[in-house]
């Protein structure tokens, strides 16, 4: 009888060790679906930017010249264009820049052709 009662303490301890391990593996699964399931609300939000942003170039040409003039800096004819930059990156610009050459009003000496 006490054979019995010791084996069946030994299932019991195995069962609860595996029925543990399933509990663990239960949750983490959860947990992978939650992820998951804020990477598919932020896509969905993503998408329907997109979606809205493709029925308004669809629907005139407003949302293609606001990308034009903010993407490609382009300005209509008439237009002045002013730029506005600050100092620092004035001077990080003019740094990065060379100069160019000085400019000199000599003449530029040619070597004479031979014509033999």
């Amino acid at each position: 009888m006490r054979l019995i009662i010791v084996i069946l303490s030994i299932l019991l301890v195995l069962l609860q060790i595996q029925v543990w391990q399933q509990y663990r593996h239960v949750q983490d699964l959860k947990a992978l679906v939650e992820a998951q399931d804020e990477d598919n609300q932020r896509l969905i939000t993503r998408n329907d930017a997109l979606a809205a942003e493709v029925a308004d170039l669809q629907s005139g040409l407003d949302a293609v010249e606001e990308r034009a003039r903010s993407e490609l800096g382009l300005i209509r004819e008439g237009e002045d264009f002013y730029l506005i930059v600050e100092p620092d990156d004035l001077e990080a610009a003019l740094e990065a820049q060379p100069l160019p050459p000085p400019e000199t009003d000599a003449p530029i000496v040619t070597s004479p052709a031979n014509d033999g």
